[in-house]
């Protein structure tokens, strides 16, 4: 396993899957604009050696492909993680037999945790810079409507207060001004929990930022671990070993092998606009205001290489990130929910705007409370939209998820809207920051219905085209929201017969939605939220709503939605003009 970031890298230039650039590359975009090309094509990792404006290398795309994440992490901490889950039923009641059969296990846990080094073993702590200035490290923009440069992936390390129990997570970072940067902690993000008790105390939150180090560290950071598990020791039992750390007295600890370690205090009750910033969710989320991180002092390797990312329309890193962390971390799904027997959350979508999860029903509607029990644990309580079965089937092959749930779902008590909620600060569909609503869709037991696979109904005021996602869910190209925004309601009026053989129908802005998983679930999840934008014919019994097919989604784009993102033509140009430097023959 690759103790810094530096022994991954060195890596892939042996195995040719890294490429040097060494031309002039500006960080204002245009490195941005040859990452996303290069991934978009499954290309390799990319060092940029001549950056303007910084004397750091810049590396980004270190997995940006399936490959790359298994050279990364191996199968050794998932094979790990599966012994570690059936250890915990083997050992209850713990007996002497018990734990001598499983010694060796057991004997790998023993070297998990945290290895307390000397200063001058810290490889960070090589050199300091003497006037704290931020803006001589590399950081890049991403977007032409971003609000300035943004740190991509640092590494954001608190304690609570009182208990000390650290976080590490990866928040965005804009750079202000030579010491100063904004903190984006969402609601739902451990360091946020940190920030929001210190500030009842009227204290200021001590903050390490760490660049780089080594990968198991960067992916703990964005692992959705419950909050008793400390990220840090996630790291050492990805890593197979002790995670080397210096631990100054009364100060947090600083990992030894970082590529940078940047440090300093958040106060209470200041608050900074932020943003916008292209991000994961494929559009800008907007400015809003955020806590401010002050910079005390920066330490880095002498040689030190500024790790980046880019974020936006999925597939990016995050999304191959996001798969390895969902199977490492789907053995011990069961044993924090027991009914769970499988749970996935789409990065296609963003991740939080689409799960779907493989239930037990051992008695009729344990499904819901399943997931009722989904939503209301860790970060998974802010999923736009749940889809349960109990049927056994792969929840990563979501037309086949989607078919066996349609065939098994009764509209008249299977869908369930739940208004005035939280939702993900990068979700605008609710209208207003943080707020939204839920959607829980159910499909158990046997089949009650046969799914059409082609419409053969009449032409559709409003209606450009139409086409088939996978059976029983038909997606129609429709005029858009600005023109015709009681559209839905209009079909379920005039259109309701031929359309009600459809279990769902998605309205969108471009037929392309239809052509395969990645675009249908960016284009319908993100673009809509479940209480203003589901649509059917509805009666209310007992207190609740009795809906009949077609079950009508408008995933169409809506004033107020943020833009998509889009590359600025000037850059689009340049990077074309400049390919065959950047690429030498």
């Amino acid at each position: 396993m690759y103790k810094n970031l530096r022994s991954f890298i060195n890596q892939l230039r042996q195995d040719k899957d890294l490429v040097e650039i060494d031309a002039p590359v500006d960080p204002y975009l245009e490195l941005a604009e040859i990452h996303r090309r290069v991934i978009a094509e499954e290309g390799p990792a990319l060092l940029f050696t001549n950056v303007k404006g910084s004397n750091f290398p810049v590396v980004t795309n270190l997995f940006g492909t399936p490959r790359r994440v298994e050279l990364a992490f191996g199968s050794r901490p998932e094979q790990l993680m599966k012994q570690i889950v059936d250890l915990s039923h083997k050992l209850m009641p713990p007996t002497p037999k018990a734990l001598w059969g499983e010694r060796k296990l057991l004997g790998e846990l023993f070297k998990i945790g945290l290895q307390s080094v000397p200063p001058s073993k810290a490889p960070v702590l090589e050199s300091r810079q003497e006037k704290v200035d931020v803006t001589k490290l590399p950081v890049i923009t991403s977007w032409q409507e971003d609000g300035g440069p943004f740190f991509t992936l640092p590494l954001v390390y608190t304690q609570h207060p009182e208990t000390k129990q650290h976080n590490l997570g990866m928040y965005r970072m804009q750079v202000f001004d030579r010491q100063t940067t904004g903190m984006h902690w969402q609601i739902h993000k451990g360091g946020g929990f940190h920030h929001y008790e210190a500030e009842k105390r009227n204290q200021p939150l001590p903050v390490r930022v760490f660049l780089g180090g080594p990968p198991a560290l960067i992916v703990s950071a964005i692992a959705p671990v419950p909050e008793f598990l400390p990220e840090l020791m996630l790291t050492s039992l990805i890593l197979g070993e002790k995670l080397p750390v210096v631990k100054p007295d009364g100060e947090y600890p600083i990992v030894a092998e970082a590529e940078f370690v940047i440090s300093g205090k958040v106060p209470p009750h200041e608050r900074r606009l932020e943003g916008p910033f292209g991000d994961h969710y494929g559009y800008y989320s907007l400015a809003h205001d955020f806590p401010v991180f002050h910079i005390d002092q920066i330490y880095h390797r002498k040689d030190a290489i500024y790790p980046a990312t880019i974020v936006g329309k999925p597939k990016q890193e995050d999304y191959y990130l996001g798969e390895f962390l969902q199977k490492l971390l789907s053995p011990a799904y069961p044993m924090a929910m027991p009914g769970i027997r499988d749970l996935w959350a789409y990065p296609e979508t963003g991740v939080h705007a689409l799960a779907a999860a493989v239930v037990r029903e051992s008695y009729q509607r344990e499904a819901l409370v399943n997931a009722f029990r989904i939503l209301g644990e860790g970060q998974l309580t802010l999923t736009k939209f749940l889809i349960v079965t109990d049927q056994s089937v792969s929840l990563e092959d979501f037309p086949r998820l989607f078919e066996t749930v349609l065939e098994r779902f009764d509209p008249a008590t299977d869908l369930f809207i739940i208004n005035h909620t939280s939702m993900d600060t990068l979700d605008y569909t609710g209208r207003r920051l943080n707020h939204g609503s839920k959607g829980i869709l159910l499909g158990t037991g046997d089949p009650v219905r046969q799914l059409p696979s082609r419409y053969v109904g009449p032409d559709m005021d409003g209606i450009r085209q139409a086409a088939t996602y996978c059976k029983g869910a038909l997606v129609l190209e429709a005029a858009p929201f600005t023109q015709r925004p009681q559209l839905a309601e209009e079909l379920l009026q005039h259109y309701h017969e031929p359309l009600a053989e459809w279990p769902m129908v998605f309205l969108v802005d471009d037929i392309e939605a239809a052509s395969g998983q990645s675009p249908f679930l960016w284009t319908i999840f993100t673009r809509f939220d479940p209480a203003h934008d589901i649509y059917a014919k509805t009666n209310l019994i007992h207190h609740h709503p009795s809906y009949q097919f077609p079950i009508i989604v408008d995933a169409r784009m809506k004033p107020g939605y943020p833009d998509e993102l889009v590359v600025d033509p000037d850059i689009e140009k340049r990077v074309n003009e400049r390919w065959n430097e950047y690429f030498k023959k």
